[in-house]
């Protein structure tokens, strides 16, 4: 296999290793070009594991960029979410667990926001590509003790975090509880809206500043079905609403002509629905928008 061919084949696996990190699918594709780029300055044949160096090159790549990556989120205008990504055509590996689908859910890639680079980096190798306490000293260059204890604490943090819901429901029920969502929703239908909701529910909405969406998150029951209500309203003519899935999980997409202007998200617990997000910044749907085309267009 030529050193072209050798990339290609991992590059799928490269992006899905970038985005979990970074939480970007744009971010995710340059450090995959910057990895290719340093590949292809090596030597053809002087590299024995080409998976593992070029794993290991992109989780440096990706350490590289979250500490600055975090600088700019803590001046974020608002509410910062994770990219989305069409999940349909395998970008983010197989989905037909709950934990798979858990995995790159927008609320864990939230979470992971609060572990430091090497910690996010030794959680993401060990649970999404099984990795070794022993492999992610390697990539990590530290020693194995070390290694176990990053994993250790990243997944502590993780643990002790708030959670709005668990693995919530398959595919096919989350898509069933987005219709019921956007009916009552779309009608303005407030007493239908509030049975859907938990009473701990919480809404996030992320412009970036680019887009028109709340500073802070909207909770409880009564406020949030009245934000929704106003939201759906207020950006509803002219809309066209399309079912699709992102981070292994049924989406709400708004379309305005051809421009895709929003991305939104349900999350369930036993009481109904405990979060909702809500993507408006334009730079974010961008990747989404070109590749959901894509796999419309092959599929």
């Amino acid at each position: 296999m030529g050193a072209v061919e050798e990339f290609e084949a991992n590059r799928r696996r490269l992006f899905s290793l970038a985005y979990r990190m970074l939480g970007s699918a744009a971010e995710a594709e340059d450090v995959v070009q910057d990895a290719y780029l340093r590949w292809h300055a090596v030597g053809e044949g002087e590299v024995a594991l080409p998976g593992a160096w070029l794993a290991k090159v992109t989780t440096n790549l990706c350490l590289n960029r979250l500490g600055s990556a975090r600088a700019r989120r803590e001046e974020y205008p608002g509410t910062w979410l994770p990219e989305p990504v069409a999940t349909g055509g395998g970008a983010l590996g197989p989905m037909e667990r709950a934990e798979q689908r858990e995995a790159v859910s927008f609320a864990v890639l939230t979470l992971m926001e609060r572990l430091s680079p090497p910690e996010r980096a030794a959680v993401v190798l060990r649970d999404a590509f099984g990795y070794g306490h022993r492999e992610v000293a390697g990539v990590l260059d530290c020693s194995e003790p070390a290694a176990r204890q990053l994993y250790s604490r990243g997944r502590r943090h993780l643990a002790d975090a708030p959670r709005a819901t668990g693995p919530g429901p398959d595919p096919g029920q989350n898509a069933e509880l987005l219709g019921s969502f956007l009916a009552a929703a779309a009608e303005g239908a407030l007493d239908r809206l509030e049975a859907l909701l938990a009473a701990h529910v919480v809404v996030w909405s992320d412009g970036g500043g680019r887009a028109r969406a709340a500073l802070r998150p909207v909770r409880g029951r009564g406020d949030a079905a009245r934000f929704l209500a106003g939201l759906f309203q207020r950006f509803a003519a002219g809309v066209r609403f399309e079912a699709a899935e992102a981070n292994g999980g049924a989406v709400l997409l708004c379309w305005e002509g051809p421009e895709l202007t929003s991305v939104g998200a349900v999350e369930a617990g036993p009481d109904g629905i405990t979060a909702v997000r809500v993507l408006r910044n334009p730079e974010k749907l961008a990747h989404f928008a070109a590749r959901h085309r894509e796999l419309s267009q092959n599929g």
